[in-house]
């Protein structure tokens, strides 16, 4: 099986591509941050660098992780939000067509919120991937945990981690609600996608219980002797809600929220015993 995936140095990305490499044939691509060192440079945004390199790697499956998640930056840079997280993906789909590849999108359940710019990006970048024609896959994770080989980048759960490593202050929002979706837990539905050859299939991927970003510090930090203290924002997201059955109709891992944080909490004991 060869697999690309886009964004192998990113948060997600880099998770994704260290776990499935040891099962696969993977090449990855990175655009600004090179984690590993065989990994191939690529600009998503460049419709003739994506054809290209598709065609040399050939791959039967393409991952798409490459996009920028953060709803901020999405406001501050409108053009190239959609540069990257429409555009690219048409380019990718595009490339994918020529080929006859799969595509395995990871979109959001932000798709929903189209107030924000990262969800319209996030839902133009479904109907994109629903014209892939050899079969296609979108997984919405929410709010995404969980031990990453990319330890630096701007994201929640490394947070976490400084709050350890550097003693950071570890205040969090104690108001905005979400269902918190493990990384590995991606990487297992994934796995399981390619093993049953399922395809043309959106699959939100959380646990059940809705938890906040102090809930999930306090149940990770406190085993570590760290305060964990609520802070409560006047400005509070909506709650996005899925139909999380799709898991189960199609016999895809399921995870509990407690089962998440034990799996958590050993990812971080190992990581801070290398």
């Amino acid at each position: 099986m060869n697999i690309l995936i886009t964004g192998a140095s990113s948060y997600v990305g880099a998770r994704l591509y260290s776990d499935l490499k040891k099962k696969y044939e993977v090449t990855g691509t990175y655009h600004s941050n090179k984690l590993f060192p065989e990994l191939e440079l690529l600009d998503i945004g460049d419709k003739k660098g994506v054809e290209s390199l598709i065609k040399k790697v050939h791959p039967e499956i393409i991952i798409h992780v490459a996009a920028n998640a953060s709803g901020s930056w999405c406001e501050k840079n409108p053009d190239l939000a959609i540069k990257v997280n429409e555009t690219g993906t048409k380019n990718i789909v595009d490339s994918a067509n020529q080929i006859k590849a799969k595509v395995i999108y990871i979109s959001s359940f932000e798709h929903a919120n189209t107030k924000t710019l990262y969800g319209r990006t996030k839902e133009a970048g479904e109907k994109y991937v629903k014209e892939v024609k050899a079969g296609y896959i979108i997984l919405r994770p929410y709010f995404i945990i969980g031990l990453s080989p990319n330890t630096m980048n701007d994201r929640p759960f490394n947070h976490l981690l400084k709050n350890i490593t550097q003693h950071t202050p570890a205040i969090y929002d104690a108001t905005w609600k979400f269902y918190p979706t493990w990384l590995k837990h991606i990487e297992e539905v994934i796995e399981k996608i390619i093993e049953k050859r399922i395809i043309n299939e959106t699959i939100p991927i959380s646990v059940p219980e809705t938890k906040t970003r102090f809930d999930i510090a306090k149940d990770l930090l406190s085993d570590l002797n760290i305060d964990v203290k609520p802070e409560y924002p006047a400005n509070v997201a909506p709650l996005i809600s899925e139909d999380l059955t799709k898991l189960s109709e199609l016999g895809l891992p399921q995870y509990k929220y407690d089962e998440i944080i034990l799996g958590i909490k050993k990812e971080i004991k190992e990581y801070l015993t290398r």
